[in-house]
């Protein structure tokens, strides 16, 4: 790999590689990650496709995968009466999820740090009213974590 990417940039691909396997049942992972990284970092991939998935990149696609049902339902949790997961935009849903991955099942991320993360992800994929929901949504959950710790 001939750059080292940031965490900031990696999360973005999460987003890109997370987007669409959450409507292609049929896509594989490993393609949705190549497909995310091809995106804008193509010069990082090699012609045997060997080696180039970031192991934090390959952390976050895979725990949110495997972690789905338990962070949607943490997320359904905490949305206001009357609204589903259903009724939230997809991009915002995905967003949620990395997030609250990133505080649940990552000891070396703050909480913040995902929070904040999260706020400039919905700056990138989403819209202001986007990023005030999301900062509402994972505020409270911190605000509970950090209450049972």
């Amino acid at each position: 790999m001939s750059k080292e990417l940031s965490r900031h940039e990696i999360r973005q691909m999460a987003v890109q590689a997370l987007f669409p396997l959450d409507f292609n049942q049929d896509l594989e992972k490993k393609d949705a990650i190549l497909h995310a990284i091809e995106l804008e970092h193509e010069e990082m991939i090699d012609e045997e496709h060997e080696n180039f998935v970031p192991t934090y990149l390959d952390l976050l696609v895979t725990g949110v995968c495997e972690n789905k049902e338990p962070l949607d339902k943490m997320i359904q949790e905490h949305l206001r009466r009357g609204w589903s997961l259903q009724r939230l935009s997809k991009m915002d849903v995905i967003i949620l999820r990395i997030a609250l991955f990133e505080m649940l099942y990552v000891d070396n991320v703050p909480n913040k740090v995902a929070l904040n993360e999260a706020i400039e992800l919905a700056k990138t994929f989403s819209d202001d009213q986007s990023r005030k929901f999301i900062n509402g949504v994972l505020s409270t959950i911190n605000n509970k974590l950090e209450a049972s710790e």
